[in-house]
């Protein structure tokens, strides 16, 4: 087993170049949720190009899966890429480090596969869009993506290093405020001010963050205010964002926050409509055995946690969650040289720098080692499993 691990590590630093080309290509083109069809292509064509066979567009236009060997000869594990952008700031989440450690580890897997003379299991290189707010993981959960997959796999960059940082589930929710346009200075009675209701709603939320526990986050944008100060505004609208460290917990702050929403149209006279997100997304339950096998690889690879865990900031959301329901996974964060903080121009830039290069690599490794370890140690499966089992019965 060592020696494949030593395999798998040397592949990945032969293909180095060619894989920060890969990273750059994708940062250099972002693309919005399920519209990623450069990024599709191009990692799907440098999957193919290094004896992959890839099913292109599968079960979305923009979704990939590259498979190696079969279940006959042991366990399915599925590393999977990210490679969705955010609007107007690019890759401010480094999801092209994600696709580049992804397949970083599906090249280092298939190095070992072939260095032991067959497929040590099923290896799935998957390609997830639609992360950022699209839910592209629960489109793929749904369309049975997942079904026969052992353990899930990915890592993502941040401004520091954490194998199991905590992650929210969140509710997403439009809220839609209806009155009645009228000229503001001639007949302003005759109105019924939608504004009013949205400045209302935002400012009651304001006030429950008093009463939240703190580890519970609501946010949130007037995304329609109006059209001109002469008009009453006779619809407005609000995006928000409701989360908290469990699914339990957001049910019961989306109750709290639909009253201040309901309170707002009352006490203006305005009607409401409110359209949560069809696809919330679920906290991250970091398998314990198959981390302490990633923490394990990693450590030997010279990487040693730049922070204590405790001092993460958690409370971010991902689809990863939803995934890790499903199937036994693990999703750590790390450093990429720079302090810069994700969803911020200075973290797009240092998602490109040439210095974030290192870190990806060894993130690809620590996959590929552990996805070798959960390939050839039945004991360490057998662990996971019943992680898995326990972990979700106390999430009911």
């Amino acid at each position: 087993m060592s020696n494949l691990k030593q395999i798998a590590c040397k592949a990945i630093d032969e293909y180095a170049d060619e894989l920060h080309t890969l990273s750059k290509e994708v940062w250099s083109h972002p693309e919005l949720n399920f519209e990623e069809f450069y990024s599709h292509d191009y990692l799907t064509k440098f999957l193919e190009d290094k004896g992959f066979p890839v099913d292109r567009k599968y079960k979305n236009d923009t979704a990939f899966r590259a498979v190696l060997g079969d279940n006959s000869h042991g366990p399915h594990v599925a590393v999977l890429c990210e490679y969705d952008a955010l609007p107007g700031i690019g890759h401010a989440c480094g999801h092209n480090l994600i696709a580049e450690a992804g397949v970083a580890a599906g090249l280092g897997i298939k190095a070992a596969f072939k260095a032991a003379g067959k497929p040590l299991g099923k290896l799935s290189v998957i390609g997830t869009p639609a992360e950022e707010g699209g839910g592209g993981k629960i489109v793929l959960l749904e369309q049975g993506m997942f079904e026969g997959i052992d353990v899930a796999m990915m890592s993502h960059p941040a401004p520091m290093d954490s194998s199991a940082i905590s992650f929210n589930a969140i509710q997403m929710v439009i809220v839609t405020y209806k009155g009645k346009a009228s000229h503001a200075a001639a007949f302003p009675w005759e109105g019924v001010n939608a504004l009013d209701a949205a400045v209302n709603a935002y400012q009651s939320v304001s006030n429950l963050r008093q009463q939240m526990k703190p580890a519970w986050r609501v946010h949130g944008i007037i995304s329609k205010g109006g059209t001109k100060p002469n008009i009453i505004p006779d619809e407005t609208e609000l995006e928000f964002y409701v989360r908290a460290p469990t699914k339990l917990e957001v049910d019961i702050l989306k109750e709290k926050v639909t009253r201040c929403f309901q309170s707002a149209a009352t006490a203006t006279g305005c009607t409401m409509e409110l359209k949560f997100h069809e696809r919330p997304y679920l906290d991250v339950i970091h398998n314990k055995s198959l981390l302490r096998a990633f923490e394990g690889n990693i450590k030997t690879l010279g990487l040693v946690s730049r922070i204590p865990e405790k001092e993460f900031p958690g409370g971010g959301s991902t689809d990863m969650g939803n995934v890790s329901y499903t199937v036994p996974s693990i999703h750590p964060m790390f450093y990429i040289g720079s302090d810069a903080l994700n969803h911020t121009r200075e973290f797009t830039a240092a998602a490109g720098d040439p210095i974030a290069q290192p870190y990806t690599l060894t993130q690809g490794k620590a996959l590929a080692m552990t996805a070798i370890d959960v390939f050839t140690n039945p004991e360490l499966l057998k662990q996971i499993k019943e992680d898995f089992t326990k972990d979700i019965q106390a999430s009911k």
